[in-house]
C-alpha cells in the first residue's frame, strides 16, 4: 500500500448475514444493508460483466496494473480479476486495493466462496487481510472510505464500484466519495458499477468521468461505465 492509512482503534464488527440457497450455491445477505454480496444469479458471472468487461479487462492488464475497489465483500471480484490476469499470461504482478468497513469472519467467507473453489484460487484468501504472491499484492484498507480514501495516496487505472445498492447503502456513493475515486485514478482510468442510479451518473461525470449507461448482468436492464477524461 502506498501512503499511511490509519487502521481503526478498535477492530470491527463481524458482517451480520443471513444465506439465500441459489443454483449456484449459498449467497450471503447482509443483514445490515438488506442487500446480497453479489448477484443471485451468479457471482462470477456478473464480476465478469460487471467489473472485468466494464473496464475492458483483460486487454488492458499489464505489470503492475492496479485495482482499486469500494467494497471488498467476499473477495469474488479479487479473485476473479486474478484469475483472468494468470489465464491472459501476463508476466509480472497485479496490484489490487479494497476499501472495506465490514469485512466478513473467515468462516463466512470460506462459506461464501466455497461454490467458486473449481473455478478461482479460494485458497489465496484465509481472510480478509492483506495477502501477496508471486503475481499479485491484495491490500485492504479497513475502515469507512469517507475517512480512508481521501488519505490514500495510491491511483488505480480502474475502480471496481462495489459498495451495496445505493438505495441500500448510499454512504458509499455520495458525490464527494466519487470525487475522491476520480482523484485517485490515472489520466485515462476507468470505473465500472453494477448501479445505473441517476445520481451515481451525474456524480460521476462532475467529477470528471466520461460517463456510458451499457447493458447490465442478467436481470438488470442497465450498468455504468466511466473513463477519466
Amino acid at each position: 500500500m502506498t501512503g499511511q492509512i490509519p487502521k481503526p482503534p478498535h477492530p470491527l464488527a463481524n458482517h451480520p448475514l443471513d444465506w439465500r440457497d441459489t443454483t449456484h450455491g449459498p449467497v450471503p445477505v447482509s443483514l445490515q444493508f438488506d442487500d446480497p454480496f453479489y448477484s443471485l444469479q451468479g457471482g462470477l458471472e456478473e464480476t465478469r460483466h460487471v467489473f472485468l468487461s466494464g473496464n475492458d479487462l483483460p486487454a488492458r492488464f499489464r505489470d503492475g496494473f492496479h485495482i482499486a475497489e469500494l467494497g471488498f465483500g467476499t473477495g469474488l471480484n479479487f479473485l476473479t480479476t486474478l484469475q483472468a490476469f494468470r489465464d491472459a499470461g501476463i508476466p509480472g504482478k497485479l496490484r489490487f486495493t479494497s476499501f472495506e468497513a465490514y469485512p466478513l469472519d473467515p468462516t463466512a467467507l470460506a462459506r461464501a466462496l466455497t461454490p467458486f473453489a473449481d473455478a478461482l484460487p479460494v485458497n489465496l484468501l484465509p481472510a480478509v487481510a492483506d495477502q501477496s504472491g508471486p503475481d499479485f499484492d491484495l491490500t485492504i484498507v479497513s475502515g469507512d472510505a469517507t475517512d480512508t480514501l481521501p488519505l490514500w495516496q495510491g491511483m488505480a487505472d480502474a475502480w471496481f464500484l462495489d459498495g451495496f445498492s445505493p438505495a441500500r447503502n448510499p454512504a458509499l456513493w455520495t458525490p464527494s466519495i466519487l470525487a475522491q475515486v476520480a482523484a485517485h485514478t490515472v489520466p485515462g482510468g476507468t470505473a465500472a458499477t453494477y448501479s445505473a442510479a441517476g445520481h451515481v451518473r451525474d456524480s460521476l461525470a462532475r467529477a470528471g468521468f466520461t460517463v456510458a449507461r451499457v447493458p447490465g448482468f442478467a436481470s438488470k436492464r442497465h450498468m455504468t461505465t466511466a473513463r477519466l477524461d
